[in-house]
């Protein structure tokens, strides 16, 4: 089952002055910094962690730059390998052929009628938040 938001995406120019704006002048907390074939991960949060914003190289206000993919939404799972199936089995299309273990969980991406990509995540419960 999908059990909640976990990240949203923001584009800006700027991943350092955004930074600096949503830490210094909104008051929230750091969260991932992982450099990365695709660009910096970058996310900040409230205090609670109840959500994490992606600080994403774009065009602010109005996507992703010409040349980069659409930023995308994560969701988590508490049980990410059988949801797959079950999310296949409904014709979801997905960019890998089966989930895959990586350093925070499992991950596999789906993808809506339109192309924008639904980054699906099973979180290790010792690691917090993050790609």
């Amino acid at each position: 089952m999908l059990t909640n938001l976990i990240i949203v995406t923001l584009y800006v120019s700027d991943q350092d002055r955004a930074l600096a704006f949503y830490t210094k002048s909104l008051g929230l907390e750091k969260g991932a910094d992982n450099p990365g074939p695709e660009g910096r991960f970058l996310t900040v949060a409230p205090n609670d962690k109840s959500v994490q914003i992606l600080l994403w190289p774009g065009n602010p206000g109005h996507g992703p730059a010409a040349d980069a993919a659409p930023g995308p939404v994560f969701l988590a799972s508490d049980d990410l390998r059988k949801e797959f199936e079950v999310l296949r089995s409904r014709g979801v299309e997905f960019v890998q052929p089966e989930p895959e273990d990586y350093a925070f969980g499992v991950r596999v991406t789906a993808l809506d009628p339109d192309g924008n990509r639904i980054e699906l995540r099973q979180l290790k419960p010792s690691r917090g938040r993050e790609s």
